[in-house]
């Protein structure tokens, strides 16, 4: 099989392909992102396999792997934010609540059929202070995250708990891999 492409440059989805020990390339892609407002499933599903597909105009027969996160809370998506006010006014929109954290993640080996799956977690933040929130968004890159967070680094600062699958929260679950037969775990 010829080298996986991932079409996004997020860190945090290449830490998770590097600790599976699976060998790709990243790819920038300049794809259009949709939003559904009134469905998170759709919107990830679609925003992925548009990356896919963009990617794919220039590498037609390579394996290619994408994926898009958001929040979801109180019928509300949250995206990444466009500047740091809009992180601080995300984070204390979160404050004590629960929130769901969507990833589709659209796959295809080259020979033209996308797969596409979508997971979901739940993640409960704590009650945060507007000195935390402060501290984290000064601490952390919130405008580069979906919901202006990252569990992997400082989210200990703000989840009081999850559930599901955390490499979903980070932003590609390891679940649709192992479907996609891109790893053996």
């Amino acid at each position: 099989m010829k080298q996986l492409i991932l079409a996004s440059q997020s860190p945090r989805r290449a830490k998770i392909l590097e600790s599976l020990n699976i060998p790709f390339e990243i790819v920038k892609t300049d794809a259009l992102e949709t939003s559904f407002p009134n469905d998170p499933v759709r919107t990830v599903r679609e925003n992925a396999a548009n990356k896919l597909s963009a990617c794919k105009e220039n590498h037609p027969s390579s394996p290619i792997l994408a994926a898009d996160t958001i929040v979801w809370y109180n019928d509300k998506i949250y995206g990444k934010p466009c500047d740091l006010n809009e992180a601080r006014q995300m984070l204390k929109e979160l404050s004590g609540q629960t929130h769901i954290v969507f990833t589709g993640v659209a796959y295809t080996s080259g020979d033209g059929k996308i797969q596409t799956k979508v997971c979901k977690s739940s993640v409960t933040f704590k009650t945060l202070s507007d000195e935390l929130i402060e501290e984290y968004v000064e601490s952390t890159k919130p405008t580069d995250r979906a919901g202006a967070y990252d569990i992997d680094e400082n989210g200990d600062k703000l989840i009081e708990r999850f559930d599901g699958e955390y490499e979903n929260i980070m932003g590609l679950p390891v679940e649709p891999l192992k479907e996609f037969s891109l790893c053996n775990d």
